[in-house]
């Protein structure tokens, strides 16, 4: 036994949600329904959902035909409630049913999950919660296909999210196509998802004056990594601390980005400071090998009052977001998409994050989940493994991070 965790509070975390996916989503069964006058509808949205997050707890199902052939099984239908669906009807619900239904049992599991203690002492004086936010392309076709063929309205999908790195979860997310004009763009698509209290984190592809503008009229602040050759005007220099220079900081000023000379674009209505880490640049795996070096990174915020050090140390934490997107295509298998339609590719996307939360719900607060929990939780789903199995197991990671 792990010392401070008794066997009925680990049994209690999130295996509950396992045994039964209906409850969950029973809140939706009379979504859209209202259209069915003729009171003809045999597939309802609960069971569609229950159906998909099956298919992330049996990875051997990916595709509608697979859910088709998967709603036939008594097992299925009895615990789902539904009848065998026809591939019609599994079409036209990932087109008729609303999507944006799913957010609220994200929020719902987001506020069963248990705070995190901060590691670093740093990260104590955050007022607001570190979020990173990236884009990840989701093709509907083969990366050859893809690259063949591909039109310039057929280049795939990308799934926009925001992940609190503290905790491990992603908290919201949206579907656009993947060509990134227009409202579908990446620093558009992080205007319309702004909210309060949020230190985002994000890469250069969000390096934009008026967005970082947007972020602190939305109540929150920013890192972001910009490139070198911003002009910037510098009003004053920090002095660098034994921490900064042991984190790697190499420069901290305060000015403001952007050329005065310039008046075509909106320039940052407050203050910057411009912090440059050093960081270690791993060789490239394959081909030609290459010693590893150093790079200089640039990233500018609005926080002040944080030390220099928790600046570096936020933009590193920003990477979770590339594992979270790792998790997502490699380990949960959600590479596939059973929808060609935005309404259908999200209601996969948001089961996907359900899932994700079911895992973490099931992990517990001090064990992070590797390819083998979710492996075992899929075991447990499918009546394999026991509830004593994935115990044993959570038990073993918490022992070890404990080490």
């Amino acid at each position: 036994m792990v010392p401070g965790i008794g066997e009925d509070e680990l049994s209690l975390q999130g295996l509950k949600y396992l045994k039964s996916m209906r409850p969950l989503v029973a809140r939706l069964h009379n979504d859209a329904t209202a259209r069915d006058r003729a009171g003809n509808r045999q597939l309802y949205y609960d069971q569609l959902c229950g159906l998909i997050l099956l298919s992330f707890f049996n990875p051997t199902l990916v595709s509608l035909r697979d859910l088709k052939q998967a709603s036939a099984l008594e097992g299925v239908k009895r615990k789902l409630g539904c009848r065998a669906a026809s591939l019609g009807s599994l079409s036209e619900a990932m087109r008729v049913f609303d999507a944006d239904r799913l957010v609220e049992i994200i929020q719902d599991l987001l506020g069963r999950l248990p705070e995190v203690p901060t590691v670093d002492p740093g990260l104590k004086e955050l007022a607001h919660i570190p979020t990173a936010v990236d884009g990840s392309l989701l093709k509907k076709l083969p990366q050859i296909t893809q690259a063949c063929f591909a039109t310039r309205s057929d280049r795939g999908w990308k799934l926009h999210t925001h992940f609190e790195v503290l905790r491990g979860v992603p908290v919201a997310a949206a579907v656009t196509d993947a060509s990134g004009e227009g409202a579908a763009g990446e620093k558009p698509m992080l205007r319309t998802m702004l909210s309060p209290d949020r230190c985002y984190l994000t890469d250069r592809g969000y390096e934009e004056f008026s967005l970082f503008n947007a972020i602190v009229a939305a109540g929150s602040s920013y890192v972001c990594r910009v490139r070198e050759d911003h002009h910037f005007t510098r009003e004053s220099e920090q002095t660098l601390s034994e921490d900064a220079q042991a984190a790697g900081v190499l420069e901290d000023a305060v000015g403001r980005m952007g050329s005065p000379r310039s008046k075509r674009i909106e320039h940052p209505d407050h203050d910057q400071r411009r912090i440059v880490i050093r960081c270690p640049e791993h060789p490239k795996r394959g081909g030609r090998r290459r010693s590893a070096g150093t790079k200089d990174i640039v990233v500018v915020t609005n926080l002040r009052d944080i030390p220099a050090e928790t600046i570096a140390l936020l933009y590193r934490y920003r990477w979770m977001i590339e594992l979270f997107f790792r998790w997502l295509k490699c380990v949960l298998q959600c590479r596939h998409l059973m929808s060609q339609s935005e309404n259908g590719i999200e209601i996969q996307m948001y089961c996907a994050l359900i899932a994700c939360l079911l895992v973490q719900l099931a992990a517990g607060q001090d064990v992070r989940p590797n390819q083998w929990t979710y492996k075992l939780l899929t075991l447990y789903a499918s009546g394999w493994a026991s509830e004593e199995d994935v115990l044993r197991h959570l038990r073993e990671r918490t022992a070890a991070r404990q080490k």
